[in-house]
């Protein structure tokens, strides 16, 4: 069987598919690899639309499929017949070489608010990747559970370096396996298996306007890496960040954005806090909430770069959308739990 996957700029790339083989690793077998995160139809990184053509959906977590007719999961999707899948991507968005696998050994494991540890990771050397952290601010690194075939995927916080760092900020998930795994077993020294980099959520660095950035809990980490960008390269476009928790000890350590700050003075911060405790004096809502209320100050339409849950995200999406920002400049990217 042949598949058909049509990007958002209308390239057609063609994909011989195996009976019983899901889409996701019949593009990788060809050389094509689509942005995806779990593999096991929860994250909903891999999501498309079968414009033609017969599919099986296997199991897929509650929420996690697109909306609209022939929304489907890559990972999950199996081809009953020649099938037409379009993509919510460019061309150029989709790699042509195979991620790399690296090795890291856990560095730190240091609290990250209530419920969250910021990991720090060595990569050992290779001879193919060098030492190097190699990566553009926003992506992200998928690493393997010792003794198990559980992945998960995670964004990094930091910048791209010379020494092998990588900084993760990971909500520990009551009963998550590989969250679980952190909180109560893992140890500085211990091994891990990674694939990365990956993923497309990075700035639009030639876009004149300014940028809101909005993160909801973990997904505060691409946020600081692409914040941290913009402190490196001296970037002076107005920004304005909207950082939302349920509750307002799940923000990170003050001293983390107040650093930010003192290196990006143009930098404004809403902490938006849903179920607030008595003498917070901070915003009451939820980061869509306070979204609206910096788009309805009349100032140039923005760009919006958040990253957070699959709810938060759709919230923001709606918001930004309510108040007349094009879709071209929404650039979204969801946490992982």
């Amino acid at each position: 069987m042949d598949v058909t996957i049509v990007t958002r700029d209308g390239a057609r790339l063609g994909v011989p598919c195996a009976e019983g083989q899901n889409v996701l690793a019949a593009a990788e077998e060809a050389g094509l690899y689509l942005p995806s995160m779990c593999r096991e139809g929860s994250c909903g990184m891999c999501a498309a639309h079968v414009t033609e053509g017969a599919y099986e959906m296997g199991a897929c977590a509650e929420g996690a499929l697109p909306k609209g007719e022939g929304g489907v999961l890559l990972c999950r999707c199996l081809a009953l017949s020649d099938l037409v899948v379009e993509v919510p991507v460019r061309d150029e968005q989709i790699g042509r070489h195979r991620v790399p696998e690296r090795r890291a050994v856990i560095a730190g494991l240091v609290p990250a608010g209530a419920g969250a540890l910021a990991v720090t990771l060595q990569l050992e050397a290779d001879e193919t990747y060098g030492a190097a952290a190699d990566f553009v601010p926003g992506q992200f690194f998928e690493m393997t559970l010792p003794g198990a075939d559980v992945r998960r995927a995670y964004s990094l916080a930091n910048l791209p370096n010379w020494d092998g760092r990588l900084e993760f900020i990971i909500r520990l998930v009551p009963g998550g396996r590989f969250s679980g795994w952190l909180a109560a077993e893992a140890r500085v020294g211990q091994m891990l298996e990674l694939r990365g980099p990956m993923g497309h959520f990075a700035l639009d660095e030639a876009s004149p306007r300014p940028r809101v950035l909005v993160a909801g809990g973990c997904g505060v980490a691409p946020i600081l890496s692409l914040l941290r960008q913009m402190a490196e390269y001296g970037d002076a476009t107005p920004v304005h960040l909207i950082y939302g928790a349920n509750r307002e000890a799940e923000f990170l350590p003050p001293h983390v954005l107040a650093e930010m700050k003192a290196a990006l003075p143009q930098l404004d911060v809403t902490y938006a806090v849903w179920h607030p405790e008595a003498g917070w004096n901070g915003f009451v809502g939820t980061a869509a909430e306070a979204l609206s209320v910096v788009l309805a100050s009349g100032a140039a339409v923005p760009d919006i770069y958040v990253c957070g849950p699959p709810r938060m995200l759709e919230a923001v999406e709606g918001a930004a959308l309510a108040a007349g920002v094009p879709a071209a400049q929404f650039f979204a990217e969801r946490v992982q739990s």
